[in-house]
């Protein structure tokens, strides 16, 4: 479930006539998700060139966690410039003043374009391949992005998460997780890449958040932990998703060829960028095991969600950090 806040039939009418998209016909709470309240919206739509109307669909999201509202403009003005660049990413609806979101009761509320597409739970390589494509066109086309945004998700706060954890909170997870956990980030904060190329990133390309028409992406959605960070790294935690079966037991070398193929295709990286691969995949990993391990230790019995098995991305860290895996990444 992720609906935490309940709008009325009478509100969400209200709210949907601050905005050019007809009346509201229909809402329907989205069960995916974990930081906001999600509803498919459907109107009236607007008048059509000969006077007809089509109705219209929409998501409404209410944000509740983790999104601090000076950032909304980012994420929300970017999702703009991507698709005017021809990107599969959904529009802001601007309201009929021109904003961005508004507010309701103290909480600030989006207007998105709905895209049509299902997430994939057993990708195919040519699915795999064309959402590498879709991200390296999502890097070049964010290249003149004037916005920016620090990555809140960085090495400083996967160490800070390991700190507030504990070795003992860690433990509780899985015995061998705090030597693990002590051993990377210490690999990475000597190791991690300082002079690769940067730029807006989505930084969270989960199968989730990808939604695919038969092998083609019709939609990169969930922008909310875009920022400006090494590009590579985005590669990275895409892979991290893609190329393993949900559980980080099993790896698919076809896979991962077909990635890597596909975000080449469109923006070769740099030999540097390789190189760089193995290190910013390990980071992958740490920052899901991070994340994971404190939801899974703090997340309170009764709540609305199920927090995710940090051990599924702590297994693809001991894979990344083995030097065997390391060829995975070369040239082809």
């Amino acid at each position: 479930m992720a609906v935490y806040t309940q709008l009325g039939a009478e509100e969400l009418a209200a709210l949907i006539a601050e905005y050019d998209v007809g009346s509201l016909v229909m809402a329907k709470g989205i069960a995916e998700g974990v930081s906001n309240s999600n509803w498919l919206i459907e109107t009236t739509g607007k008048d059509g060139p000969d006077g007809d109307k089509g109705n219209a669909r929409f998501i409404l999201t209410m944000y509740e966690f983790r999104i601090e509202l000076e950032d909304l403009p980012f994420f929300l003005s970017l999702l703009d410039h991507l698709a005017a660049k021809g990107c599969p990413v959904p529009r802001t609806i601007h309201d009929r003043s021109g904003a961005l979101y508004r507010m309701i009761d103290g909480k600030a509320v989006a207007l998105i374009e709905f895209l049509p597409g299902v997430s994939v739970s057993q990708p195919s390589p040519a699915q795999a391949r064309a959402v590498g494509g879709a991200l390296a066109q999502l890097h070049l086309a964010a290249a003149d992005f004037p916005g920016s945004r620090a990555n809140t998700m960085g090495l400083a706060e996967w160490q800070r998460l390991a700190d507030a954890c504990g070795p003992e909170g860690l433990a509780r997870i899985d015995p061998a997780l705090p030597g693990l956990v002590e051993r990377e980030l210490e690999f990475l904060a000597r190791n991690w890449p300082a002079d690769l190329p940067h730029s807006v990133i989505h930084a969270d390309l989960f199968t989730d958040n990808v939604l695919m028409l038969g092998d083609r992406v019709s939609a990169l959605i969930d922008f909310y932990f875009a920022c400006t960070d090494i590009t590579a790294y985005d590669v990275a935690v895409t892979h991290a998703e893609w190329c393993f079966d949900p559980t980080g037991r099993h790896f698919d070398p076809a896979l991962s060829v077909a990635l890597l193929a596909g975000y080449e295709a469109v923006r070769p990286l740099s030999v540097a960028e390789r190189a760089a691969l193995p290190v910013l995949a390990r980071g992958a990993a740490m920052r899901f095991v991070m994340s994971r391990a404190w939801d899974w230790l703090n997340t309170p019995r009764d709540a609305l969600v199920t927090p995710k098995d940090p051990m599924a991305f702590a297994r693809r860290l001991e894979f990344y950090a083995d030097p065997a895996n390391a060829a995975l990444f070369a040239a082809r």
